[in-house]
């Protein structure tokens, strides 16, 4: 990873180590989105904390994170695991999908962050049967959700599931990331 200074060097200290191509950290005072694309500040948009760029190897945080240290650490957290997400094995995404459709067969309600929450509410029936890109967008919000609470222990009043569905989601991870193994990124 880049320079990006104290804070950053600390949160990555505290994860799991990570192996591959250098990643961009650039900080930037507003982000925004409009139609599903990164506008400048002088446009109108949604706001958003972040935003990857996998193939540009980089990632844009907005500067207000700076100020807490813990939103810092779990969105950071969240977008790197964008680019873990992107160098997994299918085997290894279905699996984790697997721990996401018994939570659902047995109706278990909530997520542990807004990103995956706000995709899980969208779902209908069909999108689970048929594996549709809805299904497989909230799947993968969801394992970058769900990697930030388990590695920044906690979410900051994100965490929405019920205990049960976050112990099966900390064991999958213990196993998908167990100490020493250097995760692809």
């Amino acid at each position: 990873m880049g320079e990006t200074g104290a804070p950053i060097r600390r949160i990555v200290s505290r994860l799991p180590e990570f192996r591959g191509r250098p990643i961009r950290i650039d900080v930037r005072p507003v982000l925004l989105v409009s139609g599903g694309r990164l506008v400048h500040s002088g446009a109108r948009g949604a706001p958003v904390h972040a935003a990857s760029d996998i193939l540009g190897r980089r990632i844009l945080l907005e500067e207000e994170l700076y100020g807490r240290a813990g939103e810092l650490a779990r969105v950071l957290t969240h977008e790197l695991f964008h680019f873990v997400w992107a160098r997994m094995r299918n085997a290894c995404r279905w699996s984790y999908e697997a721990v996401l459709e018994r939570e659902i067969r047995l109706r278990g309600k909530g997520e542990l962050g807004w990103p995956a929450e706000e995709k899980k509410q969208r779902l209908e029936r069909r999108d689970v049967e048929d594996r549709t890109r809805r299904w497989r967008d909230y799947v993968c919000e969801s394992f970058c959700d769900t990697a930030a609470w388990y590695f920044t222990g906690g979410s900051d009043g994100e965490t929405l599931l019920k205990p049960r569905f976050q112990a099966w989601r900390a064991a999958w991870f213990r196993n998908f990331a167990p100490a020493g193994r250097r995760i692809p990124i």
